[in-house]
């Protein structure tokens, strides 16, 4: 026996509670609603045989990118086949538990090969679409996920329950392979469907970052309260992109006051919440600022993720933490890691021979002052960091250092491409990292040419 969820998607479920707990966890999925968890908790209370609601489980489980939480979900798979013994399952269960299964294989890409498998017979899943949209984040497939979301949009009508989700997925896309007036129209039309997307008011907040609007994104994120205040630590990132609009417009105390405040309110071990806080703090000491002993937190927590190996971009995160903090030993051993890691076969082993090793290597001699052979790294790493995943804001952390450390060793030449690059990536909007350098780097010239 089947029922229909709020997508409209058959569900092997027989009881009406069940399928309102299968919904809360659909929504919460899609909104980042602090309240998943609960939801997911009372749908295998009641439904303890629903394999898909154990897929889910280990889905999740697999994208906090933690080591520790492989076993459960190894046996968040194992409980699904066990429930297919007995229940029928249809396509769309089965291509999650396939997903699951593929991703703990180390094929990510093959995982969400197997959720558009599915999508192609039920494109106003919207769910599923998100599954696939927050892999392919993972992995760095911006013009994917822009794909991926295009294929479905027309079984999406307006009157669908979850269109608006959908939008804020399409604007993040948009936004991310540089369409940014679109991008912006696409997610506050969103907004207007679901006011609780706290993905969709984010993307719009990208866009306002990508273009130098900052007034724009401050008022964004002031005015859409309801679509960050039942997030659960997305809301961090949220006020992360609002610091960042108060960096380009200097106003580093007040961006320093809500990492105190906001970003760091939690004193977690989330990577999300961790790239929020020492990408923050090293764009603050990239403009000159003392940010004190609050690098010494966050690498407390980094030390114990030194062997994590989930996630390149988690791993950098972790090392600017302990760079920061000046923890020799645990770069030593993270950097060993990475040696290891580098030579074993695999999707995300892949990205860790390049770039992540570069980017390893460069971050370190940037932190020991070594800024020629900072630069040589990074810059050598640049053209696949978008592979390591995140976001272009996310990643411009790096982009930044790879920027200054160029400037301090007297790379003009190199240094000036680069920027141009940057630039254009963003449209052509200066924003204050840009101006300030391209200064910097005339000023550096002209007194290079006396």
């Amino acid at each position: 026996m089947t029922q229909d969820d709020i997508c409209a998607c058959p569900v092997t479920l027989t009881s009406a509670t069940a399928v309102t707990a299968w919904n809360g966890v659909v929504l919460g999925l899609l909104s980042h609603g602090r309240e998943t968890p609960v939801h997911l908790g009372r749908l295998m209370e009641e439904a303890p045989e629903f394999a898909m609601g154990h897929a889910a489980r280990g889905l999740f489980c697999l994208m906090t990118g933690r080591a520790e939480v492989l076993p459960s979900a190894h046996e968040a798979l194992a409980a699904a086949r066990a429930s297919t013994a007995h229940t029928p399952v249809t396509l769309r269960e089965s291509a999650w538990i396939t997903a699951l299964d593929l991703w703990l294989s180390g094929k990510p890409t093959a995982a969400i090969a197997a959720i558009e498998t599915s999508l192609r017979a039920l494109p106003h899943d919207t769910v599923s679409a998100k599954l696939s949209h927050g892999i392919r984040f993972i992995l760095g497939d911006a013009t994917g996920m822009r794909a991926s979301v295009e294929r479905i949009l027309s079984a999406h009508a307006p009157d669908h329950p979850c269109m608006g989700y959908l939008l804020g997925c399409h604007a993040f896309a948009l936004e991310e392979t540089g369409d940014y007036a679109l991008a912006e129209r696409t997610g506050r039309r969103g907004l207007d469907y679901a006011k609780n997307d706290a993905w969709g008011l984010h993307a719009v907040a990208h866009v306002y970052d990508m273009t130098a609007r900052t007034d724009d994104g401050i008022a964004l994120i002031n005015g859409n309260s309801a679509a960050w205040e039942g997030s659960n630590n997305f809301r961090y990132h949220v006020w992360w992109h609002k610091a960042l609009l108060h960096i380009e417009r200097a106003e580093f105390d007040v961006a320093l006051g809500l990492y105190d405040a906001q970003i760091r309110a939690d004193k977690t071990d989330d990577y999300r919440d961790i790239s929020n806080a020492t990408s923050l703090l090293m764009r603050l000491e990239l403009e000159g600022m003392d940010v004190g002993p609050r690098w010494e937190e966050l690498a407390d927590f980094s030390e114990n993720r030194v062997e994590d190996g989930c996630l390149v971009f988690a791993d950098l995160h972790y090392l600017l933490a302990l760079t920061g903090a000046n923890r020799g030993a645990a770069r030593d051993a993270m950097t060993a890691r990475f040696a290891r890691d580098a030579a074993r076969k695999g999707e995300m082993f892949t990205r860790v021979e390049a770039p992540g090793m570069a980017a390893l290597s460069g971050l370190n001699a940037f932190a020991e002052g070594r800024y020629d052979a900072a630069f040589a790294d990074l810059a050598a790493a640049r053209s696949l960091m978008q592979t390591i995943g995140g976001s272009h804001a996310q990643r411009d952390v790096f982009e930044r250092m790879t920027i200054d450390a160029g400037l301090r060793a007297g790379r003009y030449d190199a240094t000036a491409a680069i920027l141009r690059d940057r630039l254009g990536r963003r449209g052509g909007h200066h924003d204050r990292f840009s101006a300030t350098r391209f200064e910097r780097l005339n000023t550096a010239r002209g007194i290079a040419a006396q």
